[in-house]
């Protein structure tokens, strides 16, 4: 599975990608928001920067929800690296400029998929990734991880090459659902990514091994 951060942080994306594991970075208005990036030319600037740390897909997203602006915008995100991955919300306009942009080979993450259904449409129109997103379906008393399993069993019956992008995960124990069920990628923030290193018994065990090795060497 591939490990993806999903921050405009850039000093967590460093951490991540200093572990030696990471494959991607996501983003979205509001994560770009929230890093205090603002203005057009600010927030292209910071997706190449991106790029500079990691050496893998990025995903970008357009602000536009018809289909001449998504173009326009997708368009010109693609031409800032050949890493960005052009993000586009699951919405009608949002299918058709999917199927435009795969035409044309430019790579797209098709996101806020909350249903079997919007998963199969967006392969359908050939995007690269499907985002469902698990956290904010656990936050209205929904199991994420059911709508993993079955986009996993819909794309295996016919063999669509729409990678899964588990999104929205919250906590160690989201990705390690997330492998067990086979999704391709996940998404998620540096402390859930971190939390799979740790363990109490670990810890113990590490403190044991160090303090008898003092004992012996006085």
């Amino acid at each position: 599975m591939k490990f993806f951060i999903d921050t405009a942080n850039l000093n967590d994306i460093r951490e991540a990608n200093d572990l030696g594991i990471l494959d991607g970075v996501t983003t979205n208005p509001t994560l770009m928001a929230k890093e205090g990036i603002t203005g057009q030319n600010n927030i292209l600037k910071h997706y190449v920067e991106i790029c500079k740390i990691v050496d893998g897909p990025v995903s970008a997203e357009v602000i536009a929800t018809d289909f001449e602006g998504m173009i326009r915008e997708g368009e010109a995100l693609s031409e800032l690296h050949k890493n960005i991955v052009v993000k586009i919300p699951m919405i009608p306009e949002g299918i058709k400029a999917i199927k435009y942009f795969s035409s044309k080979g430019i790579k797209t993450n098709c996101t806020l998929i909350f249903s079997a259904g919007q998963a199969l449409l967006a392969a359908k129109a050939g995007a690269s990734y499907v985002s469902p997103f698990v956290g904010r379906l656990d936050d209205i008393s929904t199991n994420g991880m059911d709508l993993i399993q079955q986009i996993r069993i819909i794309f295996d019956n016919y063999g669509f090459e729409t990678e899964i992008l588990a999104a929205s995960v919250r906590h160690p124990m989201h990705i390690i659902q997330c492998a067990e069920i086979g999704s391709d990628v996940m998404t998620g923030p540096l402390s859930a990514i971190l939390a799979l290193a740790k363990h109490p018994l670990t810890d113990t065990g590490l403190a044991q091994f160090l303090a008898d090795h003092a004992k012996g060497n006085q």
